[in-house]
């Protein structure tokens, strides 16, 4: 925006020069010629600028913003209801207002972005029967609660990615008892 000093400076080089608006932007390289023909309203009428650009009026009365946020408590706390069953105002708004009115709604979640702390002593018996190969990894995984994918997460965390490899199946045999003993003995207790 223009400074003060510099829409008066527009304004009084526009009418010393005839009120040509071309002339006036060609000299000074600013502004628009709506908004030098703005200004020159403005000068006419209150005989200057203002030094400040008025506020407009707020677009929603305060009982309509009341409104909107009570509708926005009581039915779940959802924005996109609210706009929808009221048809007011733009999601923004709504926005603003809802964080102004509940500072503790601030944060939003959607879906699940925490994941469940599980103990060392749960990893190590999960990281355990893996090595067994008693039962299946999705046995394992559905018997702890947890996916497939987490309990090889563990085994790299707990024995390191080089245990890891040497652990394949071959040959659809059974992990001999020597293997089992360097699992055990390489977990953290």
């Amino acid at each position: 925006m223009y400074s003060h000093a510099d829409r008066l400076r527009a304004v009084d080089l526009y009418i010393k020069l005839g009120k040509r608006v071309k002339a006036t932007i060609r000299q000074l390289g600013y502004p628009t010629k709506n908004a030098l023909r703005n200004w020159c309203r403005e000068y006419e009428q209150h005989r200057g600028l203002r030094v400040r650009s008025v506020a407009r009026a707020p677009k929603f009365s305060e009982a309509q913003k009341q409104a909107a946020l009570e509708h926005y408590r009581t039915h779940d706390r959802c924005i996109s209801s609210t706009m929808r069953t009221l048809g007011y105002p733009g999601r923004g708004t709504l926005t603003a207002w809802v964080r102004e009115a509940f500072p503790e709604a601030r944060t939003s979640m959607a879906g699940r972005s925490w994941r469940p702390a599980y103990s060392d002593a749960l990893k190590q018996v999960a990281v355990l029967d893996l090595c067994n190969r008693e039962e299946s990894a999705q046995e394992v995984a559905d018997r702890l609660g947890v996916c497939r994918p987490t309990l090889y997460s563990w085994r790299n965390e707990l024995l390191g990615h080089e245990v890891a490899s040497s652990m394949k199946r071959r040959n659809g045999l059974r992990p001999s008892n020597a293997m089992f003993a360097n699992c055990s003995s390489s977990m953290i207790c």
